[in-house]
């Protein structure tokens, strides 16, 4: 089991930054594939990015590429997004997922998902 527990939302305005955190439970975090996803409202849940167990292979949504940076610390059980030049469409609910199939961009595939951590981006 693996529980999952983000943070670092909030408002900010176009063109500015904020750095999301996943913080995992359990001592096998290291074997879990991870992944941030977003939904915004009315709309279905989207990947945003995702790591493999190792930290070294990354994977992006064409969206967000070039923007945001997806990485770990497998010592600290973590997980971040950090997202830079946010735009309004960025604007959504962020969630973190855990999953043993690794760098999956499939919401079904995760087994474990936080709660989820608001971004709301102003014009």
């Amino acid at each position: 089991q693996v529980q999952l527990v983000e943070s670092g939302g909030g408002l900010v305005q176009a063109g500015g930054s904020l750095r999301l955190s996943c913080a995992a439970s359990g001592r096998t975090f290291s074997r879990y594939g991870m992944a941030w996803f977003r939904q915004a409202p009315g709309k279905e849940r989207d990947f945003v990015a995702s790591i493999s167990t190792s930290g070294l292979v990354t994977s992006y949504a064409d969206s967000v590429k070039g923007r945001f940076t997806i990485s770990r610390d497998n010592a600290k059980n973590l997980v971040y997004l950090q997202m830079n030049s946010l735009k309004p469409e960025d604007m959504a609910i962020y969630y973190c997922a855990a999953s043993v199939a690794s760098l999956a961009q499939v919401p079904s595939v995760y087994d474990y998902w936080g709660q989820g951590t608001q971004v709301t981006v102003s014009p």
